[in-house]
């Protein structure tokens, strides 16, 4: 059994959480126990997971997307009630580490895509360190990158090809930040990769010239909380589990 202020205080230091100003707070979200020997990872706290992490017998869950994000309502009723309630009844604390879990250049989300597609040397691109890029050892078409991201994330992915333009230099910023297109089409790339697209999108990537591909939120974002979670697991000797519950979106 390990402390559980000693891995989250190892978790604040190495994700330099302090540096971030985020949509949520970074860390210990939720405190039911005191001590850990087994940790559950996965993308998002939902009530689903809690319920695989009490299953599992976890005495922390791990996660990319926590819960007190900027705007919402702050009582903790409805569905944030009964998460909270869920983890509290199974003893189960939760940590989440966003922002900070996305640019991190061994663990981080951007890092593990990057790795998953076959990038060489990949390397943020931005001053926020949140869009990353890099050259592929050999051009492909848009329709073979397609195949690639497939083959990485275990779904097809939404393609906006913006003419025949071969892909040398690749973009990509998982999650949600299909806004980030024109700074990777002013950065020159040939192809830009993310979670999600909006409408407009489409319009954008013709116009700039830049293929565009929509891979899942869920499905980039798979690899920064469960590298964290083996990170933790050799570091203290603790058992981890990562759960992927699937999500289309």
């Amino acid at each position: 059994m390990v402390a559980l202020r000693r891995i989250i205080e190892h978790c604040d230091r190495l994700l330099d959480v302090a540096s971030f100003d985020d949509y949520c707070p970074n860390g210990l979200q939720v405190e039911a126990c005191s001590e850990v020997e087994r940790v559950v990872s996965g993308v998002t706290a939902s009530l689903a997971l809690v319920e695989k992490a009490a299953e599992l017998e976890a005495d922390l869950l791990l996660v990319h997307h926590g819960y007190f994000w900027k705007g919402e309502p702050l009582p903790l009723t409805g569905i944030k009630g009964r998460r909270v309630a869920a983890l509290f009844r199974a003893g189960i604390s939760l940590a989440a580490y966003h922002l900070p879990l996305d640019v991190h250049a061994e663990l981080g989300n951007n890092a593990g895509f990057g790795r998953a597609l076959a990038v060489d040397r990949p390397r943020p691109v931005s001053a926020d360190g949140l869009l990353w890029g890099g050259a592929l050892p050999a051009p492909l078409t848009v329709e073979a990158l397609a195949r690639r991201v497939r083959q990485a994330t275990g779904r097809e992915p939404l393609s906006i090809p913006a003419g025949e333009r071969p892909v040398e230099r690749l973009a990509w910023c998982t999650g949600a930040a299909q806004g980030m297109i024109e700074r990777a089409a002013d950065l020159g790339f040939d192809a830009f990769v993310t979670g999600e697209v909006s409408e407009a999108t489409f319009h954008l990537a013709r116009e700039r010239g830049i293929h565009f591909l929509a891979a899942g939120h869920h499905a980039t974002e798979r690899y920064g909380v469960r590298a964290l979670g083996e990170s933790l697991a050799q570091t203290f000797e603790l058992d981890h589990r990562f759960v992927d519950l699937p999500n289309p979106v």
